[in-house]
């Protein structure tokens, strides 16, 4: 029993230790074998990377495809590629690293690195291999941007259309709210009219300030909502198509006419303007005037007035009553001069004004130049029989009929000892020497101007718009398609001009103009007829027109004339002036001037 019990615990003891040294013997048996397993593994991974590597810099990087996306698809594929693209590359991009490894593998044919390598030879590989990747991989990423940089470059930008489609449709419900509402019987309180009058006025509201759909508000989107179901009820109510087409017909009517009334009432507003004196201006002239007085007579003498017949001197003219307009031009002038020793300036006006523009000169003498100031009561050529003839013209305007505006038909007369002047309207400003007026071919004509027979431009005038070819006087004499010319700057020779007598020729043609309608009033029409045939156009960039009447003036004209005119009523002293070519006529005025600054003139 005894020897039992032994055996019995000698084998259990034996079993132990099998299990106890089983394992040890296990492992130490497969140590070398699972080293070199585990070793293989990796070395496997490692030239895969290797692959990887060796493919990339062997075939570089290609760009990204270039693609453009529509309007509508580009928000959308630009919110969310950025998200995709950086969710795909971090799980998929050690797949497509050992895809490109495996086809560089099977492009490469028999080349192939052998799999059995010491523990040594594998951590140096350990080592370099991580640093060839971040190389390669910056490569890439450069070239990636260079790549994204040209795409964005190629793309081209969307361009944001505005539209105001809802804006025109709120716009249009309102008229047929209001529609629907004048349809309503008189006195009318109902459910259906509070509505409709309080959605008209909110819609009205919501509408007023917005010009495109982008400017309107989510609660004025709601008032549209609210007016379309406004109008929806009263359609049934008013369901008569034939009604409704009728009232829209008499409102459109009286669109219209107010329309035409409005625009009758804004140019009878602005000619009559143009024919007003700017109260600043009036209040120059009385402390002008009232310094001008205060002085001795010997005082009131301009200087160098021996000149002022000198043939051989450069002599412009400006009739004018207008104080700060003669003296733009002077000033824009003698400025402009190459040699404004040169130049003698004749300005004539009437007696009112005679002591304004005489003080203005005295205290603002225009340098080198000479300038003689003179009054209409000095010139007895004008006879009382022509400014009788001139009042009984059929003009409301008082500058057609003004013996200003007519006096340059008498240039001999007042003029005697001169063979050439220019003569200059009141409201030109000059930007270049004019010497080379002096100097040019006249052709045996009397006069020197600038075309307006062009047609298309603003300045085109056609002859038989101002004068009446339904009479047999004038197509006796006149051609309707005869090239037409301007006023503002003209060169005249005044020995040709006595020698055809053009004087007595002009007061012929004032004397039938009013004993019948031959043409309209004013002196351009008068002058196309008086120098019918004795006409040398200019070069057009002598003198530019349409700066008081037309907006559309191209600025590269504008910058290249060398006399600029501001004809029309919106002259630029006046606040109707068209804004953008004031700076040309204000640059000539010290608003600094004690008397401008007292009497409150500015640009």
């Amino acid at each position: 029993m005894k020897k039992f019990r032994r055996w019995q615990r000698i084998f259990l003891l034996s079993l132990l230790c099998l299990t106890v040294l089983a394992p040890i013997l296990f492992v130490s048996v497969g140590r070398k074998e699972l080293i070199s397993d585990l070793s293989t593994l990796r070395y496997r991974r490692d030239s895969v990377q290797l692959n990887a590597i060796e493919q990339e810099e062997g075939e570089g990087l290609k760009g990204p495809k270039l693609v453009v996306y529509d309007e509508k698809e580009l928000g959308s594929r630009i919110s969310y590629s950025t998200s995709e693209e950086n969710n795909d590359s971090k799980k998929y991009g050690n797949i497509g690293e050992i895809d490109r490894g495996s086809k560089r593998s099977q492009r490469g044919g028999n080349t192939s690195i052998p799999l059995e390598r010491t523990n040594h030879e594998s951590r140096e590989e350990n080592r370099q291999i991580p640093q060839e990747t971040v190389t390669s991989r910056s490569e890439a990423k450069g070239q990636s941007n260079q790549a994204t940089v040209r795409h964005d470059q190629n793309m081209r930008s969307p361009v944001r259309i505005f539209t105001d489609e809802k804006v025109k449709q709120m716009k249009d419900d309102l008229i047929r709210a209001k529609a629907y509402l004048s349809m309503t019987p008189p006195g009318s309180n109902s459910h259906l009219v509070k509505e409709l009058r309080l959605r008209i006025k909110e819609s009205e509201r919501a509408v007023s300030a917005a010009n495109k759909d982008s400017d309107l508000s989510r609660s004025a989107l709601q008032k549209k909502r609210s007016l379309e179901v406004t109008l929806s009820k009263a359609s049934r109510v008013f369901p008569d198509c034939s009604a409704m087409a009728l009232k829209l017909r008499a409102m459109t009517y009286n669109a219209e006419e107010q329309v035409r009334a409005q625009k009758n009432q804004a140019t009878y507003l602005v000619q009559l303007s143009g024919r007003t004196t700017p109260k600043g201006l009036h209040c120059l002239s009385m402390r002008l005037t009232a310094e001008y007085f205060a002085l001795s007579p010997e005082e009131r003498q301009l200087p160098n007035q021996q000149r002022v017949h000198d043939a051989d001197l450069y002599h412009y003219a400006v009739f004018s009553d207008n104080v700060l307009a003669c003296a733009v031009v002077v000033n824009s002038t003698v400025s402009s001069a190459m040699e404004p020793e040169k130049i003698v300036f004749h300005i004539v006006t009437d007696s009112l004004n005679l002591p304004t523009i005489s003080m203005w000169f005295l205290l603002n003498p225009p340098g080198k130049a000479t300038i003689q100031i003179q009054s209409l009561v000095d010139f007895k050529g004008l006879s009382a029989n022509y400014n009788s003839t001139l009042k009984q013209l059929n003009s409301r305007d008082s500058r057609y009929t003004s013996a200003l505006n007519h006096l340059r038909f008498y240039l001999p007369d007042v003029f005697p000892q001169l063979n050439k002047i220019v003569l200059f309207d009141h409201d030109v400003v000059v930007q270049k020497d004019l010497a080379g007026l002096w100097s040019l071919n006249m052709k045996g004509k009397v006069i020197g101007a600038v075309d307006t027979c062009r047609e298309g431009e603003p300045s085109f005038r056609r002859m038989d718009k101002f004068i009446n070819f339904s009479d047999p006087f004038v197509i006796k004499r006149f051609d309707a398609k005869a090239c037409t010319w301007a006023f503002g700057m003209n060169l005249f020779d005044l020995q040709e001009w006595r020698r055809h007598k053009l004087t007595a020729l002009y007061n012929k043609y004032l004397q039938l103009g009013h004993t019948r309608q031959l043409w309209k009033a004013g002196s351009l029409p008068l002058g196309w007829a008086t120098f019918y045939n004795r006409t040398v156009i200019l070069d057009r960039r002598w003198h530019k027109l349409g700066l008081g009447h037309e907006a559309g003036v191209g600025h590269d004209g504008v910058e290249q004339a060398a006399v600029l005119h501001y004809d029309g009523v919106m002259k630029p002293w006046l606040d109707i002036g068209i804004g953008k070519y004031k700076s040309y006529w204000s640059k000539h005025i010290n608003y600094d001037h004690p008397y401008l600054q007292q009497c409150n003139i500015h640009e």
